[in-house]
């Protein structure tokens, strides 16, 4: 046999240095706790021995079972999608299941190709991030049969599980808070999203009904960015708002904003006042601390990862709706 060849290590391989039966090694992986540790000390060790790997495909033909999950996205680089997986990763690997996660981008489209690449891989669940999905995309989820979760929104008509928040009403409430603060001139600054059109579309209603002037609308032409929020600011004074409130579809056009106020010297929040939206954590640390919509994704992403956990294992997922709520952390600029 060639020296760059090795046999490959099967487990039977394992089964003869340990001593025990193919059956025994098996339930070695599957079920540890029927064994007698010595038993599987003695298995683990020619594990480690040969390197040898599992192979999870035959088991999770045997089983029904890939563990794995499907998680998507609309950024993985985004702080605000990143930070309910990590709880959410973190639970679901607890008990024994990885997760595979996929960038849609903002795109229904893509949201909907991705889920067909998800399924042809048969993952024992899947995550969705918001409730609008293209009808081609729900259908194929339906007749999936697959556990799914949809997160960060409440859907009226949920797939199958739904953990999040009311985006109209959170801006319902921003709008009456900044009212509250004795603002009668508003504007808005949303990414290009749909749950941030939304919000602005609230806040707008919210404005109306007040018997308030609809706020100026910038509408950016990508996803959230410090660079848009800058520009964004400057096209608002530009345009003659130059005193009011701006209610910001996140954090990190807030910043932007705050950084450009800075710049031209515009007091904030005597003149202008900002609010974000997410609290993220840096929104406590600028300077002057961003006031923000705060939504508990920590909890968020135990939840999910609770309730896909129990669907998949065929136990209660209740409820199977939940609403974590919002709340507006007011600091130093609004």
């Amino acid at each position: 046999m060639s020296d760059t060849i090795q046999q490959k290590v099967t487990m039977a391989t394992i089964a003869q240095l340990a001593g025990v039966t193919q059956p025994t090694v098996s339930r070695a992986f599957n079920h540890p706790e029927m064994l007698q540790p010595e038993t599987l000390e003695r298995i683990m060790q020619a594990v480690n021995q040969t390197g040898y790997v599992p192979n999870m495909v035959a088991r999770s033909l045997a089983s029904s079972r890939t563990r794995l999950l499907a998680a998507i996205v609309p950024m993985l680089s985004n702080v605000v999608y990143s930070s309910f997986l990590k709880p959410f990763t973190a639970r679901m690997r607890e008990a024994g299941y990885q997760t595979m996660l996929f960038e849609s981008g903002f795109s229904l489209q893509e949201e909907e190709r991705l889920v067909e690449m998800a399924i042809a891989r048969r993952p024992d669940g899947i995550l969705l991030t918001g409730a609008t999905h293209s009808e081609t995309c729900r259908r194929h989820l339906r007749s999936a049969a697959i556990p799914v979760a949809e997160v960060w929104d409440l859907a009226d008509d949920p797939i199958d599980l739904c953990v999040g928040f009311s985006h109209d009403e959170s801006a319902r409430h921003a709008a009456r808070y900044l009212i509250g603060k004795g603002h009668r001139r508003f504007a808005v600054i949303s990414a290009n999203d749909e749950r941030a059109y939304r919000r602005r579309e609230a806040f707008s209603q919210t404005l109306a009904a007040a018997g308030l002037e609809l706020p100026r609308r910038v509408d950016l032409p990508s996803s959230a960015s410090i660079g848009q929020g800058k520009a964004a600011f400057g096209a608002l004074l530009e345009s003659g708002f130059d005193q009011g409130a701006i209610f910001c579809s996140s954090d990190i056009i807030a910043h932007g904003v705050l950084i450009e106020a800075a710049r031209r010297g515009v007091d904030v929040p005597g003149r202008i006042a900002v609010m974000g939206f997410g609290d993220q954590d840096f929104a406590a640390e600028i300077m002057p601390p961003l006031t923000s919509v705060q939504i508990d994704r920590q909890r968020l992403g135990e939840e999910a990862a609770r309730l896909l956990l129990a669907r998949i294992e065929g136990r209660e997922a209740t409820p199977a709706r939940i609403d974590i709520g919002f709340g507006i952390i007011a600091r130093d600029t609004a």
